[in-house]
């Protein structure tokens, strides 16, 4: 049960986004929905998957590179989802960015400490 208030939370989350980032658009809350379960799907199996083989970039880097990845991901998402779009580079970048954000502030105020 606790998945669903997190799946939840983070649609809500790419839909307060989708308000202050116009590099992406979500249609409807379902499109939202979907795109949630495909970014956890995403960032759980694909996303450690790049940062292991960008290591040294990101050691370069001193961690920055992390955000590039995040974007490429938030793309990457946006592939698998009908009424979700991501309109270039940035917008994945600041979508991805925002939506982190507010979804960690959701879900410190929404979920119940464990």
């Amino acid at each position: 049960m606790n998945w669903v208030v997190k799946l939840i939370l983070n649609s809500l989350a790419l839909i307060i986004a989708d308000a202050l980032v116009s590099g992406f658009a979500i249609r409807g809350f379902f499109s939202a929905m979907l795109a949630a379960l495909v970014l956890g799907v995403v960032n759980t199996l694909i996303k450690p998957v790049l940062i292991v083989l960008t290591l040294p970039i990101t050691f370069f880097t001193l961690g920055l590179f992390i955000f590039i990845i995040n974007g490429l991901a938030f793309w990457l998402a946006s592939w698998f989802v009908p009424g979700f779009t991501v309109y270039g580079f940035w917008g994945a970048f600041w979508g991805a960015i925002i939506t982190s954000i507010v979804s960690w502030v959701l879900n410190g105020i929404f979920q119940p400490e464990n």
